[in-house]
């Protein structure tokens, strides 16, 4: 049965037909709406009471543009509507019948080539495919908070109903590209100065100001546009193809793995030489190829995932109501706790920062205020917002506060005795309502809260660092605990800005679980010959921020080693027994912050080869006797150094998945893009193991086992994925 109309048509006695989408909650444009749009259009233009048309969104919004799942699933959709049509048929005359008709038609012919002006009023937002229906009108306006963008090639995709064509014509070249390749949203009062908008209006009066600004242009006060025929804005045709150029450079730097910007630079290169209607043909047929390609699915596997998170069975049913979270304490005032401290302050949460003396509480108060004044260096902050942040945040070198807390995150190194002292020390000072949170890495929750009472409010808060910057937050549930607290954490991450991904209790969570054989095979690569500077090289060409070892030296050697016993009694043989670590620390190259680890650095961030490093690979290797045992890195290639590096992070995510420590696989893949740097145009790491194959990558394990041992041992979870072809990447 089809669904209830997505599109409202109502004619008021000024002769304006006022065409409203109503598909909750972004007023996607999906199949359905796409054709009734096209029926409500056609039906308006034929009317002999409407003079002019005004298409709006209801919700207070215009339309956040292509419905994704859908998308997801039928690449081919977006580009195409059905139309209902009525014609004789079987002998009854006026019988309904579907017919498909091209997005090109709908915008190019229906709506920008009608005989009736049309006019935008957009409301909240205006993105993608929304943007590009806005940009067929004849002329748009907007209310003053107002949001309008073509962010498409986060996903992997380029603009596909002309944006690529009308939006240069509308504000430039220089301007339309800088929205393009960068996804930029830009608001109102930009948009106006830029020519997007062509009038601002207070939302209460904004649809009444827009079928006056409609009836204006029927009546000939104001210009009827089509914007594909314009070229006022259009620079000249050298100094285009100048800024398409620059454009192709810059992304040759971002975007070396994938495609789509440069397709979409070629289309809009072509609409220039060939006109704005040529240029949508060209569009459509290029949009089909990116929309089909593994990168758009996999950066849609991975927008989707991200909104599939907040759905935690018997916690977002909406059975439970979020209680709020007013005031935190935050414990440890060091680079995750001053990191957690402002991740709170900037969102309007009250901090409360404990350090044992004042000396150390100063240093954390001046992180937090150093991380601040980064944001109002870089024109994210403004004095006012800084000032009113550091308003939110006291510091305290006792408990006082803590019994009016909703929230402690404990945030110290990871010491079990030290954290088993301080959760001792909170379960007598804190509330019955209060939930005492770890933001620990590797330790046991259970252990390091052993004897607290009320063992439904514990829970893990695992921040990644720098915990301001980074997106991800594992929330770690314990046997014990609660749904509300679940359900408390996950609206707090989400007004926060983090996204939260639910993990159980277990030794590395998620992300340090799947990801500890990273650097394990890395430095087994080494003791077999291979130069680490060449392994962060190509795992970099793969898409990675940075290699192994230089995400060694930016976090420092002693963070390995403080997880390192709990992994190796955890994990067994199937963990790498690398002297490298040792051999480091006692040469004191210990990471970046001290000036030197795997590479030097000089007093910058910027990293250097390090020659006297080889002394060290070489006593490493002697330790290892790899070498010895007549194993070398003779005919290691660089797809050898990628498959021998993440295909042992696919096994362990097949573990994760078979054991239910994520909730689906898709969690993974989220987690593994946010907490790692995984390329999300690879979808994550479940989802490309999913593409590259696992019988592959079960067969490649097997051989490197039976060659190199036990740290390649393929789990049984591996071979049960393996045999059904899946790693279960459904979003729901």
């Amino acid at each position: 049965m089809e669904d209830a109309s997505k599109v409202r048509l109502e004619v008021g006695g000024d002769g304006v037909a006022l065409l409203v989408i109503d598909n909750p909650p972004v007023n996607s444009l999906s199949a359905q709406v796409m054709g009734e749009l096209a029926e409500k259009f056609i039906e308006a233009h034929e009317r002999a009471d409407v003079q002019a048309i005004v298409l709006t969104g209801a919700n207070n919004k215009f339309s956040g543009g292509a419905d994704i799942k859908s998308m997801s699933k039928a690449p081919g959709l977006i580009y195409s509507c059905f139309l209902s049509i009525q014609q004789p048929t079987g002998g009854i005359v006026g019988a309904v019948r579907k017919t498909e008709v091209s997005g090109l038609v709908l915008m190019n012919d229906i709506i920008e080539g009608g005989s009736k002006p049309a006019v935008a009023a957009i409301h909240g937002f205006a993105l993608g495919g929304g943007l590009e229906l806005a940009m067929a009108c004849h002329a748009r306006v907007a209310s003053p908070d107002a949001r309008l963008g073509l962010p498409e090639l986060q996903l992997g995709i380029i603009p596909g109903l002309g944006g690529t064509q009308r939006l240069p014509r509308l504000v430039g070249v220089g301007k339309a590209v800088e929205m393009m390749m960068t996804s930029k949203m830009i608001k109102a009062k930009e948009a106006h100065e830029a020519g997007l908008v062509d009038a601002i209006c207070d939302y209460p009066q904004l649809i009444q100001f827009a079928r006056n600004y409609a009836k204006g242009i029927a009546n000939k006060t104001h210009p009827f546009l089509k914007t594909l025929e314009r070229s006022d804005k259009l620079e000249p045709l050298h100094e285009a193809l100048h800024i398409i150029a620059n454009a192709r450079l810059r992304a040759k730097k971002t975007h070396k793995h994938v495609e789509y910007p440069f397709i979409c630079l070629a289309v809009i290169e072509h609409g220039i030489h060939k006109g704005g209607t040529e240029g949508t043909i060209f569009e459509r047929k290029m949009g089909v190829q990116t929309v089909d390609s593994l990168p758009a699915k996999a950066l849609m596997h991975i927008f989707l995932a991200e909104r599939t998170v907040y759905k935690v069975p018997n916690v977002s049913d909406g059975r439970l109501e979020a209680r709020p979270v007013k005031t935190v304490g935050v414990i440890g005032g060091g680079l995750m706790g001053s990191g957690i401290a402002t991740a709170l302050i900037v969102h309007n949460v009250r901090v409360l920062l404990k350090e044992v003396d004042e000396e150390r509480l100063q240093a954390g108060i001046n992180r937090v205020q150093a991380n601040l004044k980064s944001r109002v260096s870089k024109g994210s902050m403004s004095q006012a917002e800084f000032q009113r942040a550091l308003g939110l945040l006291v510091g305290t070198v006792d408990y006082k506060g803590f019994e009016s807390a909703n929230l402690v995150i404990e945030a110290v190194i990871e010491s079990i005795p030290l954290k088993k002292k301080i959760f001792g020390e909170l379960d007598a000072i804190c509330s019955r309502d209060c939930i005492l949170a770890s933001n620990t890495s590797s330790c046991d929750l259970n252990e390091i809260t052993d004897g607290v009472s009320f063992r439904d409010r514990i829970i893990g808060a695992h921040f990644f660092s720098p915990a301001h910057v980074m997106r991800l937050l594992e929330i770690v549930r314990t046997d014990s605990t609660s749904n509300q607290s679940i359900c408390d954490l996950l609206a707090l991450s989400k007004k926060i800005g983090k996204v939260p991904v639910v993990v159980q209790n277990a030794v590395g969570f998620a992300v340090n679980r799947v990801f500890f054989p990273y650097h394990r095979i890395a430095a087994f690569l080494v003791d077999l010959g291979v130069h680490p500077y060449r392994i962060d090289a190509v795992i970099k060409d793969f898409g990675m921020p940075i290699g192994p070892f230089r995400l060694g030296d930016l976090a420092g050697l002693q963070i390995g080693a403080l997880v390192a016993d709990t992994f190796k009694k955890e994990f067994g043989d199937r963990l790498y027994p690398s002297y490298m670590g040792t051999l480091m620390a006692k040469a004191n190259r210990t990471g970046e912050a001290t000036g030197k680890g795997y590479y030097n650095y000089h007093g910058t961030r910027q990293e250097h080869p390090a020659p006297e490093l080889d002394e060290i690979l070489e006593e490493s290797r002697k330790l290892a006797g790899l070498n010895a045992r007549g194993l070398t890195a003779e005919g290691i290639t660089d797809k050898d150094i990628v498959e021998m590096i993440f295909f042992p992070i696919v096994n362990e995510a097949c573990r994760v998945i078979d054991e239910k420590i994520v909730i689906r696989a898709s969690d993974l893949d989220v987690a593994s893009v946010l907490g790692m740097g995984f390329p999300a145009f690879r979808g994550g790491i479940a989802f490309w193991g999913h593409t590259v194959g696992l019988h592959y990558i079960l067969v490649r394990l097997q051989q490197w086992h039976s060659h190199y041992g036990s740290i390649f041992r393929p789990t049984s979870s591996l071979h049960k994925l393996a045999a059904t072809k899946s790693m279960m990447l459904a979003h729901l």
